[in-house]
């Protein structure tokens, strides 16, 4: 059952990363070192609740942050690829939020199984989910505001990424949810854009 419950709560928590990974992170490791939930102390992954670790987390999300912005990327980091250019951009987020969903996942479980492999996979899962899913939805949600709102759609992103992960360490079964719903708009997503596919073709 240990084992269960350390893997659907690295599963929430990865997910969490894939949307932002900023503060779900942060929290983590604020939890963590404290053992509070969530402990990584004794296993090979100790280092994700060291804050020399937190600090370059910190640094390298707010680098390509800023760099995005500079490049005119959409404020809500929908990171959705228009031209070239912006490839890189989405290549380095996607690996962040993928590297950091598979670690903390692993992390989870490693602290009272040495399955953790098993994290490690389910991880990467969810962040990839966490991180296709967000996209798709601050992308459509952004084309319909001005910019002055959009502008604070990356505020609501960190804050279901940060409820994502906490709720997933403080009620483990609880990540269900979270990873449900996060299927449910990506794969409501992709349905919409078949229906209008579909539709296109009648019209012609």
């Amino acid at each position: 059952m240990d084992f269960i419950l350390d893997l659907l709560q690295g599963a929430g928590i990865a997910a969490g990363i894939g949307i932002r990974p900023f503060l779900p992170t942060l929290l983590v490791g604020a939890l963590a070192s404290a053992d509070l939930g969530i402990d990584f102390d004794g296993t090979d992954f100790s280092f994700l609740e060291e804050w020399s670790f937190l600090l370059a987390v910190v640094v390298l999300v707010a680098t390509v942050d800023i760099i995005g912005r500079r490049a005119g990327r959409d404020p809500a980091g929908a990171f959705h690829v228009k031209h070239p250019g912006e490839a890189p951009l989405f290549y380095a987020a996607a690996a962040i939020a993928l590297a950091l969903g598979t670690l903390t996942a692993a992390g989870s479980v490693a602290d009272r199984s040495d399955e953790w492999w098993a994290g490690a996979v389910v991880g990467l899962a969810c962040a990839a989910l966490g991180f296709q899913a967000a996209r798709s939805l601050f992308a459509r949600v952004r084309r319909r505001l001005d910019d002055q709102t959009a502008a604070a759609l990356p505020v609501y992103a960190e804050g279901a990424a940060l409820a994502a992960a906490g709720l997933s360490i403080a009620l483990p079964p609880l990540a269900l949810l979270v990873v449900g719903a996060l299927l449910w708009l990506l794969l409501g997503r992709r349905r919409r854009a078949g229906e209008k596919y579909a539709g296109l073709r009648v019209l012609r």
